[in-house]
Order: C-alpha cells, then structure tokens, then sequence
C-alpha cells in the first residue's frame, strides 16, 4: 500500500506545483496518469481508494483554493485569475466559485469572510504509517535558543483539554462537527492576514497555522513538563484585526510579552523528524536559566506556540518572566 501512497503523493505535489507555475495545461488526467504509468482508470481508482475523495474533484478544489487567494490578495482581473487556474471563461470560474463558496468572487472580494478551503492531502506520512525513518542521519545543525518579546496579537483557535499531542488532538477532533482537519484548516487557510503566513498552503509549511499550548491549571491535562495544558491549533493575527470569527472557533487577546526560543534550523523529515524532536526536547529539558535573568513562566494563561516547517524551522516558543529577587527557582 506504501507504494501507491508514495505514487499519489507525487499526484498530490504535481498539482499544487503546475498551479503555482499556472500550468494547467499539465493538469489532465490524462498527463497525470502518464506521469506516474498508468491507465487513467487505475490511477483515478487508488487515488480516491486511498485519499477518500475523487481526483477530478481534488483537482478542482485546489484550483479554487489557489484561485481565491488571488481574489482575495491581489488586484488581478477575475477573467484573468479564471484563466490561469483552467477555467474556460469567467462565467464557469464564477459558477465554481459560488458553488464551493456560497458567494460570487466579485463579492468575496469585497468583503472577504472565512470558507473552507481545499487543503493540500499528505497521503504518505511515514510517522503516522509508524513507519521507520529512511537512513535516518542525525542532523548537526545545532539548537539555537534566544529570548524574544512578542508584541501583542491575536491568536484565532480550537482546543481540547482531553488530548495528548498532535495525532490524538487530531482523532479527537475529528470526533467533534465542525472542528475536524479538513474543515479548521481549510478555514484557517482562507483567512488574511496571518502573522505567519509565508504564502504558502500546506498545513505544515507556510499557511500560518501551528500548535499552541495554554497553561490551564483549571482543565488542562496534566503533561510531561509538569504542568497542565490545554492544547490548541490555530493562527496568530495582528492585534487590531477585525474579520469574522468562525462560530467554531476562538479568538483570545495575547498580551506582549516574553518568550525564549528553542530552533532547530531545515531538516529532512524522512530522514531526520525524530532526532531533531528528541534533540530539542533534550535542550529545552537541560536549559540551565540561572544567569539569564529568566525563568520559565508557568502561570496560569500563558501561552506556548510550537512552530513546525521541515523546510524552515522546528521550534518551541515558551513563556518567560524576569526573575525577582525573591523568587524560588529550586
């Protein structure tokens, strides 16, 4: 089964690839069948087997999540951005548009609201097949770790007090309508503004989205730090930010403050997810913060942000506090 996921991933990464390039001629099932040597029956068949949707319909999800990202950001004529996603004419961009939408794109446009955006799948993720990594290699890039002061922002978001991680915050989600993945992440990638959105529109690289972790001493899980969290995913958003909030989720007011930052630099995440997580784990663990004026602040309400893009960064954001004289620190 592996080897088809690894077939349809190479699927997965060509369209979002032709759509950057605005190559919708490469985007019939027909080249994506010969792509991978195989009959287009055969190749729509296991795609659908193992994604869960039809490719002719992932196809036309993701054109349209592209599409409106323009609509959205840019002052491009809609013809224009009708044609460059493989729309015959504005009228069939529109009807699509509306139809996956609810709204036309010359209103979304003026008054731009959250949707549901087709996300880009990750049919083959070695970790959560509890596959081994490929000779794994252990990076020797080193842990940068610094202290920072975040200004004040917003941070839209779920939570779950029950959950233990990134897989079993996931499951436990998805049990909950309208908090499942494809339909948070797919509102959360819609929206603009992101503080951390680098254009990109995978979930774990470049759309602005991460965990975070309250200090939540009333219903909060008990962790392996300590201390009890409530686990949450979401985005940052500038401090005056006005738009509409999703019914399902939050928006909490974070104060400027600081934080120390632990940061492992690019990695591969076949060959290297696990050692680089234990790696830093290690150093946040063993950081000694006698001489730093810091300690790390666990008080009620802070918040922890966990940045996660294999081709940038792997970084936890924790909550300090300057040390008083008369703190305690052992």
């Amino acid at each position: 089964m592996t080897q088809w996921q690894k077939q349809i991933q190479i699927i997965v990464d060509e369209i979002d690839g032709c759509l950057k390039q605005h190559a919708d001629e490469e985007l019939t099932l027909k080249a994506l069948s010969q792509r991978l040597g195989y009959s287009e029956y055969y190749t729509t068949r296991k795609f659908k087997e193992i994604s869960g949707i039809p490719l002719r319909d992932y196809l036309q999800g993701r054109r349209l999540a592209f599409a409106l990202k323009e609509v959205r950001d840019s002052t491009k004529n809609l013809l224009e951005i009708a044609i460059d996603y493989g729309f015959s004419s504005h009228e069939a961009f529109t009807r699509a548009f509306k139809r996956a939408y609810g709204v036309a794109p010359s209103d979304y446009r003026k008054n731009p609201k959250p949707v549901v955006l087709r996300t880009k799948i990750n049919p083959l993720d070695r970790y959560f097949f509890g596959l081994e990594e490929i000779g794994m290699i252990q990076s020797n890039d080193e842990i940068k770790i610094y202290f920072v002061t975040i200004p004040a922002h917003k941070f839209l978001h779920i939570k779950n007090s029950e959950s233990n991680g990134y897989w079993d915050f996931w499951q436990k989600q998805n049990q909950i309508s309208g908090q499942d993945y494809e339909t948070i992440c797919g509102l959360l990638d819609s929206i603009k503004g992101k503080l951390d959105d680098n254009g990109g529109s995978e979930v774990n690289g470049g759309s602005g989205q991460l965990m975070a972790y309250w200090n939540d001493e009333e219903k909060g899980r008990l962790c392996d730090w300590g201390f009890r969290r409530t686990e949450c995913w979401g985005v940052r958003l500038p401090f005056d930010y006005q738009g509409e909030v999703p019914p399902q989720m939050h928006m909490a007011d974070i104060a400027e403050a600081e934080y120390i930052v632990f940061e492992h630099g690019p990695f591969d995440y076949e060959q290297e997810n696990c050692y680089v997580e234990e790696k830093i784990e290690q150093a946040m663990a063993s950081f000694d913060y006698t001489d730093t004026g810091y300690c790390l602040d666990l008080s009620n309400g802070r918040i922890m942000y966990f940045y996660y893009d294999p081709s940038r960064y792997f970084k936890y954001i924790r909550p300090v506090r300057r040390v008083n004289k008369t703190d305690n620190l052992f």
